[in-house]
């Protein structure tokens, strides 16, 4: 196990007390929500004015599998994966042969193949009620299917895509493209807006807990917050308040009162989404300032950050493998968990302080963020996992690989 020993966070400016702000004091109904966009005028909507995994060629032996299931359709490294958040029961995966599959977690019984598709599938998606499932690939061709007739029921081509993000409560569907402009439409009816970033890559987006205001990250380092009804800008973090690199990744906190953003300069950063202020700034590069200018190629980038559902610890991984878990209210270190090869992602989850993660070397890793202790491991496949996600009970956890191959794998509980 890596060194445990607390470390004080390098912070910018004066040091902050985080208030997590209740941003939701009347909390609005699901149908609240959903009605913030039947007014919505989805005429064209302005504003102000790859980063990758490489990986070696070298293949890893399989030594055990630990997997319940193997789903084995692609015929190209499978890159996303999502399950349907109504059941858990179906998953849907895209991949490089530009399929994407919807398929049963419990049999891999494929219920209908996305079919159409140009270019590799990056990015796939239930909506929030299951009954619609969208598909995108790497050309910016994005569709959307019914789940129940099987059917393609929309469309729409835009830049190269970067993300997609189903709305919490409505029909409404968010993408990113390599142009810098982020996209919103009713499906199926198709109504558009767009909002228009600094002319940079859109990197990554969340649509935060309100269903009102989204977050973007863009290449040139930025962070802009958007009122998804009025289509402007409301907070725009650039310069020191920004990154010094390209941004990775996001997340919010469960009331949206904040969020944690990643980078390729190393650092993660800690925004209040009300005041649109950094209250917090974690890099574990010692003898360099958080958040200073550095050559990507010698950075040690973020590739993913959460928030814990129970206690107020967030968890931020690197390209170089290492887990950190910092105390949100101290803003220190608590714990470095080591993996031998870059984390691709982390996910907490939801009703403890188990923290799961999938990495380059094939493995998904399940961790007590209160000990930094490795719980259970799981291996199975023969190459790096590029995406995976957990049921609602995290007693699964639905992988996709560069092996061509998804697997569902039954995570075991530790005693509490």
């Amino acid at each position: 196990m890596a060194d445990t020993e607390e470390h004080t966070v390098d912070l910018h400016g004066d040091e902050e007390i985080i208030e997590v702000i209740d941003l939701n004091e009347n909390e609005p109904t699901a149908d609240d929500l959903a009605e913030e966009f039947e007014d919505v005028d989805f005429d064209e909507a302005g504003g102000e004015d790859d980063e990758g995994w490489e990986t070696e060629d070298e293949e890893m032996e399989a030594d055990q599998d630990d997997s319940e299931l193997t789903f084995s359709k692609h015929t190209g490294s499978v890159f996303c994966v999502s399950l349907d958040p109504a059941t858990n029961s179906l998953a849907v995966t895209g991949g490089e042969d530009d399929k994407a599959y919807v398929w049963r977690v419990t049999d891999g019984e494929v219920v209908f193949e996305c079919t159409g598709h140009k270019d590799s599938v990056t990015c796939v998606s239930f909506s929030h009620d299951s009954k619609l499932v969208a598909t995108g690939d790497m050309s910016g061709l994005i569709k959307v299917w019914k789940v129940e007739t099987k059917e393609e029921v929309w469309s729409f081509e835009v830049g190269d895509l970067e993300w997609m993000e189903w709305h919490q409560c409505a029909p409404v569907l968010l993408a990113g493209t390599a142009d810098g402009s982020v996209w919103m439409w009713k499906v199926p009816g198709g109504d558009c807006k767009t909002f228009q970033g600094p002319g940079c890559r859109a990197a990554c987006g969340t649509i935060l807990p309100d269903g009102k205001r989204a977050v973007v990250g863009y290449e040139d380092g930025a962070v802009r917050f958007w009122d998804l009804k009025q289509g402007n800008p409301i907070h725009v973090l650039k310069g020191n308040d920004g990154h010094q690199g390209a941004l990775t990744c996001m997340a919010s906190n469960k009331d949206g009162s904040l969020v944690l953003t990643g980078s390729v300069d190393g650092c993660a950063k800690l925004i209040n989404t009300t005041t649109g202020k950094v209250v917090g700034v974690f890099s574990i590069e010692d003898g360099k300032a958080a958040g200073s200018k550095a050559d990507e190629e010698d950075s040690n980038s973020v590739e993913s950050v959460g928030f814990c559902k129970v206690l107020p610890l967030i968890a931020v991984a690197y390209l170089d493998g290492t887990l950190a878990i910092y105390d949100m209210s101290t803003q220190q270190l608590r714990h470095r968990c080591q993996h031998k090869a870059g984390i691709v992602q982390l996910q907490w989850e939801e009703g403890s302080s188990m923290v799961a993660t999938c990495s380059l070397d094939g493995a998904v890793r399940l961790w007590d963020a209160r000990s930094g202790s490795p719980v259970s491991e799981y291996r199975g496949h023969s190459a790096e996992i590029l995406d995976f996600t957990l049921n609602r009970e995290a007693s699964l956890a639905v992988t996709a690989s560069g092996d061509h191959q998804a697997k569902v794998f039954c995570l075991q509980k530790p005693d509490r």
